[in-house]
C-alpha cells in the first residue's frame, strides 16, 4: 500500500502540473472503487480550476474553485500525468482531462482507491476529521507521544500506526522507526519514558523525510507521477530482513506477526 512518503512524494510530482490548470472533463470507465465515483462529478469537474495540491495523511486533496477533490491510492493505486490521447490501459479507471492537453490519470489494478467529492470544509468530511497530527508537522513531539499515552497498554508498533494518534506511519517506517529509537515494538506504551518518545518522535520524522527524498519505497508496484519507482528500499534495514543478521550487532533479526502486520525488529538493540 502507498504509504505517506509514496503520497507525498505523488503530490510533489503532481503539483507543477497541475496547478492552476483547468479542468475540461471527466472520463470514468470504471466508477467502482471502495467506494462509488459520484455520479455527479462529471458535470461538477468541467470548468473549475485546480488552485491547491495538498496531503493529509494518505489522502491527496485537490482544492478546486468550488470544492475538493479526495483522492486515495487504495493497496495499488497510481496517479500519473500523460498526454489525453496516450492510450488507456486495462486498470486505467478515471481520467481528468485538462484544457492544456494534459490529463490525470488513475490506475488501481485493486480498485481499493476511491476518488471522492465535497463542497464543504474538506477538514470536516468523514474520512479526515478524525485524523491525528502530521509526523512532519510542530505538533507531533515527543511530549505529545509521552502525554496521550498514559496508562494505556496498547503496543508501540500498533500505537503509533494508528491513524487517530497520528497519520501516516504505515507498517514499513513504524519498523524503522522503532529500529531507529530502540524501542521493542510489543514494548506498552505506557511504560515508555518520555526520553524515549523523544527519540521516536524524532526517528519517524527523520525517516520519513529520508524516504520521501528518496522517492518512497517499492516493494511491489508504486510509481510516481512520472512512472518511476522509490528507492527507499535500499535504505531498510530491518522491514522485509527477517531472520538476517542486524546492520549493528549482527544478532538474527526476529520477525513476528503484530496486529496481523508482518513485524521485524533486533532482540538485542531493541528493548
Amino acid at each position: 500500500m502507498p504509504e505517506l512518503p509514496e503520497v507525498e512524494t505523488t503530490r510533489r510530482g503532481l503539483t507543477p502540473h497541475l496547478a492552476k490548470q483547468t479542468i475540461q472533463t471527466l472520463i470514468a470507465r470504471q466508477t467502482r472503487l471502495r467506494w462509488p465515483i459520484p455520479t455527479h462529478l462529471k458535470n461538477a469537474l468541467p470548468g473549475q480550476i485546480i488552485t491547491q495540491i495538498d496531503r493529509r495523511g494518505k489522502y491527496l486533496l485537490l482544492t478546486c474553485t468550488r470544492g475538493t477533490l479526495i483522492i486515495h491510492l487504495g493497496m495499488s493505486g497510481s496517479l500519473r500525468i500523460l498526454l489525453k490521447t496516450t492510450p488507456a490501459t486495462k486498470h486505467d479507471h478515471v481520467d481528468i482531462i485538462l484544457r492544456n492537453g494534459t490529463c490525470l490519470r488513475f490506475n488501481d489494478p485493486r480498485r481499493f482507491g476511491c476518488i471522492l467529492w465535497t463542497t464543504d470544509d474538506v477538514n470536516k468530511h468523514d474520512l479526515l476529521k478524525n485524523l491525528g497530527p502530521e509526523p512532519l508537522s510542530r505538533t507531533f513531539t515527543g511530549d505529545y507521544l509521552y502525554n496521550i499515552s498514559r496508562g494505556r497498554r496498547t503496543p508501540i508498533k500498533t500505537f503509533i500506526m494508528d491513524g487517530q494518534i497520528v497519520v501516516g506511519v504505515g507498517n514499513i517506517y513504524a519498523n524503522e522507526a522503532l529500529f531507529k529509537a530502540g524501542i521493542h515494538p510489543k514494548k506498552a506504551v505506557g511504560k515508555i519514558t518520555l526520553d524515549d518518545y523523544k527519540k521516536l518522535a524524532n526517528a519517524i520524522k527523520k525517516i520519513l523525510t529520508t524516504a520521501i527524498k528518496q522517492g518512497g519505497t517499492t516493494l511491489r508496484n508504486f510509481t510516481d507521477s512520472n512512472g518511476k519507482p522509490g528507492y527507499f528500499k535500499q535504505l531498510l534495514r530491518v522491514y522485509g530482513r527477517g531472520k538476517l543478521p542486524c546492520y549493528i550487532c549482527q544478532t538474527q533479526l526476529k520477525e513476528i506477526r503484530l496486529g496481523q502486520r508482518s513485524t521485524v525488529y533486533c532482540t538485542k538493540c531493541q528493548s
